[in-house]
């Protein structure tokens, strides 16, 4: 039943990475939406490198796969409502063009998930009239993804002022839910909280797109130890694919399962392609979920 409605897919952070575009760089579309055929996932999300929506849908048909959605990094509080809305319309109008599902918004005012900053001390924080702002500003990106037959759904992240269950609670409970939606990422929640089926159980009414992202707990314990950035600690190898860490995503799966969410669930996993074969963490991602997942459904 749960599968029927259930899409998987790949992002492709695992062969290239938009906040550090060198990490391979000689992997290309062709080979990333063949590596995603072969381990047998249904789309992608849209990357950084990705080319103009004709072209994109070309390849993407020859493939027989979809494209889910596409990070769009929000600047409401830096730049005001008005001024962000403009780039979110263009970006809703590609998505539009490549028969998009959602458009992943995550703010990025103050964010250090590209800097050189701890991750897990100095992230940054809202004031309450920040938070006024940011919460009237996706209500309106809500309403304009809905113009291009998209839904928004807010990424919680690291890094960002959006990062703890507290903070997500807030944006949650500020938030108009018909016109703004969660995306529930795995990795993001455990990392900030230890725990990942809180978020969940909380505002499983709320989720509308799922990253099934997996952590290598004694990494992250190292990366903590040294304070390392967010991008050092992804080259470090914190992040992995589902059944190669330490979180049993069979309880998310099964909850999600028993509430009948519709829509994607895709594999994220930042890490360095010149370290973790792409194809191979994709396959083992597949074989996770085939095995330990679907089966018991």
């Amino acid at each position: 039943m749960g599968e029927q409605t259930i899409l998987w897919g790949i992002a492709p952070i695992g062969w290239r990475n938009d906040d550090l575009p060198e990490i391979g760089a000689g992997n290309t579309l062709s080979h990333l939406l063949s590596d995603i055929v072969v381990a047998g996932f249904q789309g992608t999300e849209v990357g950084g490198f990705f080319p103009e929506a004709q072209v994109l849908n070309k390849e993407l048909k020859l493939r027989n796969l979809k494209i889910a959605g596409q990070w769009f990094s929000s600047f409401i509080i830096r730049d005001g409502i008005e001024e962000a809305a403009k780039a979110f319309h263009i970006n809703c109008q590609y998505l539009k063009e490549v028969q998009a599902s959602v458009a992943v918004v995550s703010e990025q005012t103050y964010s250090i998930q590209g800097t050189e900053k701890n991750v897990f001390s100095e992230k940054p924080y809202f004031t309450d009239k920040e938070w006024e702002e940011l919460c009237l500003g996706l209500n309106e990106f809500g309403k304009i993804a809905e113009q291009y037959n998209l839904k928004l759904v807010f990424h919680h992240h690291m890094g960002t002022g959006v990062q703890t269950i507290e903070e997500i609670d807030r944006l949650m409970e500020n938030t108009d839910p018909s016109h703004v939606h969660l995306l529930y990422d795995t990795g993001h929640i455990f990392v900030s909280e230890g725990d990942y089926l809180n978020l969940l159980n909380k505002h499983l009414n709320r989720i509308k797109h799922v990253h099934f992202k997996d952590v290598r707990k004694e990494m992250l314990e190292q990366c903590k130890h040294e304070g390392k950035s967010f991008l050092q600690s992804f080259l470090s190898g914190i992040f992995t694919v589902p059944g190669d860490g330490c979180i049993d995503f069979t309880k998310v799966y099964e909850t999600l399962v028993s509430c009948n969410y519709q829509g994607w669930i895709v594999v994220e996993a930042e890490q360095d392609p010149s370290v973790a074969h792409p194809l191979e963490y994709a396959l083992i991602a597949r074989h996770y979920i085939d095995e330990k997942l679907l089966i018991h459904v």
